[in-house]
């Protein structure tokens, strides 16, 4: 066990109201070199639904679901909206904490799934603040697997249709950093398949399932993983479909546009039958996994040539704009 005495949840925060949108969207992609019409053009995203993400709500929702088991007092920071993690920390610091594990809302490996959460760590540190542990990949854990095959149970209940094709859905990355991902590489497309596969297992499903990737952004010349879940409804030969957002702990931005709004329309323009799982949220074997995650052994951190980040390009933008 970690002897931590505080539980700070990190995220990476979306706008509250049409005010905050484009002061968000520019947190997120400084440096990038992105262009005013393409911030312009993902902020419509948000303003279609009064410029509210649903990902800071859900970790509310999930820091009061924690409180009563965590066992330790509970914090949360985001990397790109208030609370900032930097002044959480400085809260955290002012209160006397001096070790806390840090739940990253990210499950898998690769740089913008879990390095990036080393570098805000680093970041947001302070002197004589407390000591920040991340921790472990979580997306085996049989919490994840149990509320990810419940919500798809339900999902498949709404449907009508036990019979219905399972597509899994993960965040797409440049194929360069997927390469790159974990100490040998690879390991983010092979994490979420072993996730997949536990669901599939759970559930006591033998047939056949398919793993694909939304939300891909950067330009066109760049590879990123495929196939895009809009192009595979539209190929695939199945007469009734399941969504199951694998990739995703919370239903922020990326969920509700790109899987309940276009994907939902691209369902309804095939007369295809298409129901969305819901992510894993707050559901109680996913908040009890968090607290049994403190209670392991304390992780060791990957090494700093583990998941390597991305050559930045011009015009490179998260489409919803969440990170994996």
């Amino acid at each position: 066990m970690g002897d931590y005495d505080a539980l700070l949840v990190l995220s990476f925060g979306g706008p509250e109201g049409p005010d905050d949108v484009l002061p968000f969207l520019e947190n997120v992609v400084r440096g990038r070199g992105v262009p005013r019409e393409r911030l312009m053009e993902v902020a419509e995203h948000y303003q279609g639904f009064g410029g509210v993400s649903p990902i800071n709500r859900q970790n509310r929702e999930l820091v009061e679901a924690l409180r009563p088991i965590a066992g330790v007092p509970v914090y949360w920071g985001n990397r790109n909206w208030h609370p900032f993690g930097e002044d959480t920390v400085r809260r955290m610091a002012a209160d006397g904490v001096r070790k806390a594990a840090v739940f990253a809302t990210s499950a898998y490996a690769g740089y913008s799934s879990c390095r990036q959460y080393y570098e805000d760590i680093a970041r947001i540190s302070v002197v004589g603040g407390p000591e920040l542990v991340k921790l472990r990949h979580y997306g085996d854990h049989p919490g994840f697997v149990e509320a990810m095959t419940d919500h798809t149970r339900q999902a498949l209940a709404r449907l009508g249709r036990d019979d219905a094709r399972l597509v899994f859905t993960a965040h797409s990355i440049p194929v360069s950093m997927a390469e790159t991902a974990g100490p040998s590489g690879g390991l983010y497309e092979a994490q979420l398949r072993r996730t997949a596969e536990l669901v599939c297992r759970s559930l006591g499903r033998t047939e056949r399932f398919d793993l694909v990737w939304q939300s891909r952004s950067g330009p066109p010349q760049v590879p990123w993983l495929e196939p895009d879940v809009c192009d595979h409804l539209r190929a695939i030969d199945a007469k009734s479909v399941v969504l199951v957002p694998i990739g995703f702990v919370s239903d922020h931005m990326e969920v509700v546009y790109d899987l309940d709004t276009e994907a939902r329309q691209v369902a309804d323009e095939l007369g295809l039958p298409m129901e969305r799982a819901a992510t894993a949220g707050t559901h109680p074997a996913f908040v009890r996994m968090v607290r049994e995650l403190m209670d392991e052994p304390e992780p060791v951190a990957c090494a700093l040539t583990c998941c390597p980040p991305p050559r930045r390009r011009p015009a490179q933008a998260p489409s919803g704009s969440q990170a994996p």
